[in-house]
């Protein structure tokens, strides 16, 4: 008799809007669901300082989800001069416009971690065809490899 092998955990980095749509009628079910995915060991949540930073902004709820998750289901990821360079690119070459400074931030730290995937529901300036491509062709250029950007429908 074999054992099946136990799938290792995905590395996911996810922005706020998830965590908001975990009170949003229209995104609270999948959002709640990928929270469910995480707290089972199925997903390690990579936490940046950015997104620490715009949870300290939101309700009171929205960060008790964070909060609310094992130790072990986080993965602390530090910023650095790379991430903010693979931002700045970003940003120059306009994947994203000047005020979207911290959703570039988000990808970028997310790229140079070596993330298996963004998870977010942010389609205009992240889950989006057209993003998606600029920030892949400015990660390849500069070395990195593609990185997958999925709303939580497609994962759970």
């Amino acid at each position: 008799m074999t054992v099946a092998a136990t799938k290792p955990a995905q590395r996911i980095y996810v922005d706020t809007s998830v965590f908001g749509g975990c009170w949003d009628e229209e995104f609270a079910e999948a959002s709640n669901r990928l929270i469910n995915e995480i707290k089972a060991g199925h997903f390690i949540l990579l936490f940046s300082p950015i997104l620490a930073k715009e949870l300290e902004l939101a309700p009171a709820e929205v960060g008790a989800i964070v909060a609310g998750l094992p130790a072990d289901a986080l993965e602390p990821v530090a910023d650095s001069a790379e991430a903010r360079r693979l931002r700045d690119l970003y940003l120059s070459e306009r994947v994203v416009g000047p005020t979207k400074v911290n959703d570039a931030h988000h990808v970028a730290l997310a790229t140079v971690v070596r993330a298996e995937m963004i998870v977010s529901w942010n389609f205009k300036d992240i889950v989006h065809y057209d993003k998606i491509r600029g920030f892949n062709a400015i990660n390849l250029r500069e070395g990195y490899p593609v990185i997958a950007i999925y709303s939580p429908l497609e994962i759970v």
